[in-house]
């Protein structure tokens, strides 16, 4: 068992606002094109894949690796976003790399 600080888990919470299932939906938009599909568990990033694997486990599950995976999109989703998270427009690029991570800038916090 790997301990999640309560500050950790509440950031990422708070700056992953979208469900399971919408960003496993997402990774396997992103990953299909006009020729094939991806399998569903290779979807997506590497981090949007990990993201959506933390989702999935319950807070004493978690290991060392995920809390890095969890230190490095909230440090990433804070770089590109400002601190509230209030709802923003932005160029579709940015939006769908925020989006790949487990956020979407234009859903509420």
């Amino acid at each position: 068992m790997h301990e999640i600080d309560d500050e950790l888990w509440e950031e990422f919470h708070r700056v992953v606002n979208m469900t399971s299932r919408e960003l496993a939906d997402w990774l396997r938009t992103r990953s299909a094109d006009d020729e094939d599909e991806a399998l569903p568990d290779q979807a997506g990033t590497p981090t949007g894949r990990h993201v959506l694997g933390i989702l999935g486990k319950r807070r004493t599950d978690l290991t060392a690796e995920d809390e890095r995976v969890m230190r490095s999109v909230v440090r990433r989703v804070v770089d590109e976003r400002r601190d509230d998270l209030e709802p923003v427009a932005g160029q579709a690029h940015w939006r769908h790399k925020l989006m790949s991570m487990g956020h979407d800038p234009l859903k509420p916090v």
